[in-house]
């Protein structure tokens, strides 16, 4: 008979130790990719410079997108350690790591060790956690926190457990949404709010609303989040209703943000993003559903309602982007890891271990196609010199289904769990370490080395017609925009000053200063060369081109 997996804590410490040495081994190699690596290194940076960490600003122009939590916790990295790649993602990657390590702590509470190893198995190599937890965005900081409310607020409400510590753990949820409000808005109280309202319709448990301790929560959450709301507000009376209205309400009924997709986007990235566990995805949604009699608490309805809720309010949106369903990725590994651990077994494992190996050989026989993709902005070469991490990310994945399914045979159930979720994590980790090979068209770096030298920090320096995302971190400046508005409307229309509307005023202002610089796409540069402006080209690529006056 096979016993289910289980770790001592030498082990399991040891595991943990490997685990984070792969995890934070990689943050450092690739260069910032455009826009939202270079946008959410810039924001922190200039907060540095300026001293000012109340009102965030991007390219000197305020932005009032998100709240400042990651921001400044970046700003905290970069005081301590500098500003490289590595600090500059050490927030998703930091709480990406947390988020694997509190799935499994928790999941061990509520069902069993095994379960708990399982789950930190799938949140760890699962393809969408593994690559987000990876990039400089702010999705991987909410989910963290989010998933880690929804499972301190599972053990609070254990049945059995002791007044006191069911207060600390439910103390700990609100200070965790409050973290999650900082991070990214309302979702942090409206989500769980949600989740808990539906859970107690679906168990007829009115009573759970207030076992939540709803008031002193509020009190909590309120504590922490309030402050730095009125205090920004008060500094900067548009605030309120950029930040309630538009990127909340707004953003979730229109279209004006242009991110519609239909309602079933996210299906299939929930099933992208579950690889390479796929083949426990729909029975441990159905785990979810089991309900112990002797239980008044449910944790698998709850995790499965939360599942629900975050999956169903997102595809409502009409402003959808791939990473929004991230923070039912450790709930729903939970329900996964549960279900493999009641079921788990050779023959069930070799039947899970088979699909991978497909996977990863159907892999290898699509790589050669990956620089056909190649057009206009991406040449061919580049995708060619891209293809060789994903040959070895595909090999790794296949390769672990293999051996995984020879472990299984054998009986060596842990063994097999932990091999397939190496191949896993190998496979996400693929996709993003090859990205330098398509530096010279999603990054700043490049052009950025070649002229930061050469340019003063006193000296005009303008964006005309463009704006890339990265330029200014690399640079340690900030530009003057020329014409180029999209997300930076809000702050050029409440710092108009600080903008140039069209190519005459930049004519002007290039004209009047002794020495200039200016960033332009290779068709803007063309215009203004045949207007005869002193300018010099200092460097170019196929997509911009950066002039300097004598």
């Amino acid at each position: 008979m096979n016993r289910p997996p289980t770790l001592g804590r030498g082990p399991m410490f040891a595991l943990v130790l490997a685990f984070a040495v792969l995890w934070f081994g990689t943050i450092e190699h690739r260069r910032l990719v455009n826009p939202d690596e270079g946008r959410y290194a810039e924001i922190p940076r200039e907060m540095v410079a300026s001293g000012d960490w109340l009102t965030p600003r991007l390219n000197d122009l305020k932005y009032f997108e998100k709240p400042p939590l990651q921001y400044w916790a970046t700003a905290v990295a970069y005081t301590a350690f500098g500003e490289h790649h590595w600090t500059a993602r050490l927030w998703p990657a930091l709480t990406g790591f947390l988020g694997v390590l509190a799935a499994a702590f928790a999941t061990t509470r509520l069902f069993s060790p095994q379960a708990g190893l399982i789950t930190g198995a799938i949140v760890a190599s699962g393809l969408l956690w593994n690559l987000i937890g990876h990039i400089n965005t702010l999705d991987m900081g909410v989910s963290f926190f989010l998933s880690s409310a929804v499972f301190s607020l599972c053990l609070a409400q254990r049945d059995g457990i002791a007044a006191n510590v069911s207060r600390r753990w439910q103390d700990l949820a609100w200070v965790l949404l409050a973290l999650a409000i900082l991070s990214k808005g309302l979702i942090g109280l409206l989500l769980p709010g949600a989740t808990v309202v539906a859970y107690a319709l679906w168990q007829r448990d009115w009573g759970f609303i207030l076992r939540i301790r709803p008031f002193r929560g509020l009190a909590i959450l309120l504590a922490i989040t309030a402050p730095w709301f009125i205090a920004v507000s008060l500094a900067n009376p548009e605030f309120a209703h950029f930040f309630f209205i538009h990127e909340h309400v707004n953003r979730f009924l229109t279209k004006a943000h242009g991110r519609y997709q239909p309602m079933w986007y996210f299906i299939p990235i929930l099933v992208l993003g579950m690889l390479p566990w796929l083949t426990s995805l729909v029975p441990g949604l159905l785990a979810g559903f089991h309900r112990q009699p002797d239980r008044q608490f449910q944790p698998t309805r709850f995790l499965l309602a939360w599942t629900v809720v975050v999956f169903a309010f997102f595809s409502l949106s009409s402003s959808k982007l791939t990473s929004y369903i991230l923070p039912i990725m450790p709930t729903l590994a939970a329900l996964m890891g549960l279900h493999l651990a009641q079921k788990i077994n050779s023959a069930n494992l070799q039947w899970h271990a088979v699909p991978v190996a497909i996977l990863g050989m159907a892999t290898l026989v699509l790589i050669p196609y990956i620089p056909k993709l190649a057009r206009a902005e991406v040449a061919g070469d580049l995708y060619a010199a891209y293809t060789p991490w994903l040959y070895a990310g595909s090999t790794a994945l296949a390769l672990s289904g293999v051996v995984g399914v020879l472990l299984a045979r054998k009986g060596r159930n842990l063994s097999a769990v932990i091999i397939l979720a190496l191949g896993g994590y190998v496979f996400g980790q693929s996709f993003l370490l090859g990205h330098n090979s398509l530096a010279d068209v999603n990054s700043a770096h490049d052009v950025a080395a070649a002229i930061k030298s050469q340019v003063p920090i006193d000296v005009p320096f303008f964006s005309v017609n463009t704006y890339d995302q990265s330029l200014q971190f690399y640079l340690k400046r900030t530009t003057t925009m020329i014409i180029y508005r999209d997300e930076l409307s809000f702050g050029i229309e409440h710092e108009p000053k600080k903008f140039i509307p069209d190519l005459a005023g930049f004519e002007k202002a290039w004209l009047a200063a002794p020495t200039a610089w200016a960033l332009m796409p290779p068709s803007t540069w063309s215009d203004l060369k045949a207007k005869g402006l002193p300018m010099v080209e200092v460097v170019r690529d196929d997509r911009r081109v950066i002039v300097r006056k004598p």
